[in-house]
């Protein structure tokens, strides 16, 4: 049996859900007694790919173009599909990145195989990957196994922890594969991204500010706890809807799904779609003047105050701590 962990890179530089994604293949193979092979598909990509060895590939494979150097929904499906069958791979770990989420049902189609989306747990019975996921904008948890000869599964980031790398480097298969012009029937023209902000969907810390907050003038907070952490900003969709902060930076169900170690809601009250994208977090601290507001449900620290003066106070503890005033 193989498993087929595809790892996404970006600008020619490994994704952190990359080294998840093989982890979890390992995981998941050492139980099945499978082979793992890690895939990365890109524009001269076989310079980072060897990486993978150390998070428990057995091969790892490069698959080049100059087209694939930005992504490609139907060619980058038709990459992950063909290598799969050339490598009679049962099983197919993919990340539930926004990329993730785009071309995994694609490659299940062309596999012919049924997919488990989203999951944030594995476990194997028997001959049997038993996927639990959530369902119901988080309210409920349901676990899935899939029938079908080949299997697919896309894994929640940040939630199978990489650790560090503890094997050694991997030697690196160039893979060859034609591509028509059809391939490309969709590609990204053009990316614009910020160089100075994380990423809320990598970051292992995020503050998200709340419709609390009362105006976008009052996000200085937030971006400086966040500073001081070494986190990303996220905001609600509510904060998003009425312009105060960019969609990139959106936590929910109609924006990105999070998991870091450090999830701190400041004057958000945490309705249900909001908390599907943040839930699984690690640590949940919530600060919000309504001692009844829904996301104290799920924190595991709560204040209740005016956020205007405890996230300060919070950020001049913190500089004291790490030696920052």
């Amino acid at each position: 049996m193989k498993i087929l962990a595809f790892a996404e890179q970006r600008n020619n530089k490994l994704k952190k859900t990359a080294f998840e994604v093989v982890k979890a293949a390992r995981t998941v193979a050492d139980q099945l007694k499978a082979e793992v092979v890690a895939l990365v598909v890109g524009d001269s990509v076989h310079a980072i790919a060897g990486e993978l060895g150390a998070y428990g590939a057995n091969r790892v494979l490069a698959l080049e173009d100059p087209r694939l150097g930005k992504y490609s929904t139907t060619a980058y499906a038709k990459a992950i599909a063909e290598i799969a069958k050339r490598e009679q791979a049962g099983i197919v770990f993919l990340s539930a990145t926004a990329m993730g989420k785009d071309c995994g049902p694609r490659v299940a189609v062309k596999l012919d195989a049924g997919i488990a989306v989203d999951c944030t747990g594995l476990r194997v019975d028997g001959a049997d990957i038993i996927a639990s996921r959530p369902v119901y904008a988080g309210k409920a948890m349901t676990d899935v196994k899939i029938h079908s000869p080949v299997k697919v599964f896309s894994l929640r980031p940040n939630v199978f922890t990489a650790g560090t790398g503890s094997g050694s480097m991997a030697s690196v298969e160039k893979m060859p594969l034609q591509f028509s012009d059809e391939d490309f029937s969709t590609r990204v023209i053009d990316v614009t991204q910020s160089k100075e902000k994380l990423d809320v969907a990598e970051a292992d810390i995020i503050v998200t500010g709340g419709r609390g907050l009362k105006g976008p003038e009052n996000f200085n907070i937030i971006e400086e706890l966040a500073g001081v952490l070494g986190g990303a900003v996220g905001a609600s969709r509510a904060v998003v809807d009425a312009g105060w902060r960019p969609h990139g930076e959106q936590v929910g169900q109609t924006g990105k799904t999070v998991s870091p170690s450090l999830y701190i809601a400041v004057a958000v009250s945490g309705a249900i779609q909001h908390l599907a994208g943040m839930s699984s977090s690690k640590y949940i601290v919530a600060v919000n003047k309504d001692k009844d507001a829904p996301i104290f449900q799920v924190a595991d620290y709560g204040i209740v105050g005016d956020a205007m003066e405890i996230v300060p106070a919070i950020t001049r503890e913190v500089k004291k701590l790490m030696g920052k005033e």
